[in-house]
């Protein structure tokens, strides 16, 4: 493994920069009720399993002064990301394919020799990379052990300590990518203030998360829940670097997660121009009314009709005998079980291809998890999508499903039952 030597300029310790505060002027706009943790899915549905159960009541608000929107009270991240932590990425083969797309285009664009990736996950980003050039950081240990023996890996929370600990005497990063990850960190400001310490003169910072305006846009409050602190905009990003000597140069819209964005940011004075792309996106926003807190009141008012609809859905065909189930035990979907208080009367049992959630229970609703071979079954007429989000491969995956009558509900945009 290649030993990193220090940067000409020099490397000093993280600074302990006084805490800038950010103005908040919180505004709750919408309640979704009383949610358990979304990767808590429970190895039994015994009493004595579901007794020690955790529950927090999911609060979004609204920041009138930077635009940021929020999980009002965020969840400890020490009870989420534990070393027993669900979800692998590299399970899905179009997260695969767009982790390969977006490394080979960081690669050609920036040629970076440092690459760090926050929130590393199974390695799905990074195996894209020569190991010498790697630096994970990963806080669930298992999740660290997938990746430690051929990556640098760090099993450790992303924060000034640690951004010292790997660079006081090693080069910066010349990139440092983190998707779906960023979001999920209560602390923004001692976040962005150890990424800045961390990127090379030039080195670009490369967010992935989902976009707020595509959440509106479709309705998907279920990407709402504890590990989403914060969904973002590129007007609220924008205006959160700026106490952290960093600043949002470009930005694109990609499909992942139903919708999302690709941030660039870099430090204050590193060389890169703000694009045409980024002002079109942030002039887009502010058309959508993104900075208004009007915008997420109405929404709030379109999330108690899609629950609603959905119910009546759920409950018509229940009444005619149809055979419900799930398909994917996401974390979304958790979101709107819960929400929506669809349990085990509505939904027979949940498919998930993910080893570790087969033969567990969803959180707080505890429906049982099966295998697709098991699960996806000629007996079942109808299957929720709770992961819309991969629709397109579902459909694709699931061809005989639906040529033998079987039909998926969604409730992006709005609750319906398509067949194809």
């Amino acid at each position: 493994r290649r030993t990193h030597k220090p940067e000409v300029s020099g490397s000093i310790p993280l600074p302990a920069t006084k805490s800038v505060k950010i103005k908040y002027m919180k505004k709750n706009f919408l309640n979704l009720g009383r949610q358990p943790l979304a990767n808590s899915f429970l190895p039994s549905n015994s009493k004595k399993t579901l007794s020690r159960e955790f529950f927090y009541n999911l609060n979004i608000s609204f920041n009138t002064s930077s635009y940021l929107v929020s999980v009002t009270k965020p969840v400890n991240p020490k009870l989420q990301y534990t070393d027993k932590y669900a979800h692998r990425a590299s399970e899905s083969q179009t997260a695969r394919n767009a982790f390969a797309k977006t490394a080979k285009k960081l690669n050609k664009k920036f040629s970076p020799n440092i690459i760090m990736e926050i929130g590393s996950n199974d390695g799905v980003f990074i195996k894209n990379f020569s190991r010498n050039k790697v630096i994970a950081v990963e806080p669930c240990k298992n999740l660290a052990n997938l990746t430690k023996n051929k990556y640098k890996t760090f099993p450790d929370f992303w924060n000034k300590k640690l951004a010292n600990k790997i660079f006081l005497k090693s080069k910066k990063a010349d990139i440092i990518f983190s998707a779906n990850t960023i979001s999920h960190i209560p602390n923004l400001k001692e976040t962005f203030d150890a990424i800045e310490y961390s990127l090379s003169r030039n080195g670009v910072l490369v967010i992935e998360d989902p976009s707020l305006h595509s959440v509106i846009k479709n309705t998907s409050y279920d990407q709402f829940y504890d590990e989403h602190v914060y969904v973002f905009s590129a007007l609220s990003i924008s205006n959160i670097l700026r106490s952290s000597r960093l600043r949002l140069f470009d930005a694109e819209k990609i499909e992942t997660h139903g919708g999302s964005m690709r941030y660039y940011v870099c430090r204050d004075a590193a060389k890169y121009k703000q694009t045409k792309k980024l002002n079109l996106i942030l002039k887009g926003e502010k058309k959508a009314k993104l900075n208004k807190l009007s915008t997420f009141i109405s929404f709030a008012k379109k999330v108690k009709k899609s629950k609603k609809e959905l119910n009546k859905i759920f409950k018509v065909l229940k009444n005619k005998k149809k055979m419900i189930i799930s398909y994917g035990a996401t974390y979304k979907s958790s979101t709107i079980f819960n929400y929506c208080k669809i349990g085990k009367k509505l939904i027979d049992y949940v498919t998930d291809t993910t080893l570790n959630k087969q033969g567990k229970f969803t959180p707080g609703q505890h429906i049982p998890i099966v295998s697709p071979e098991i699960g996806m079954n000629n007996k079942v007429d109808f299957a929720f999508l709770g992961a819309w989000n991969f629709k397109k491969e579902i459909l694709k995956k699931e061809k005989k499903f639906i040529r033998n009558g079987g039909k998926f509900i969604t409730h992006v945009p709005f609750p319906k039952i398509i067949s194809k």
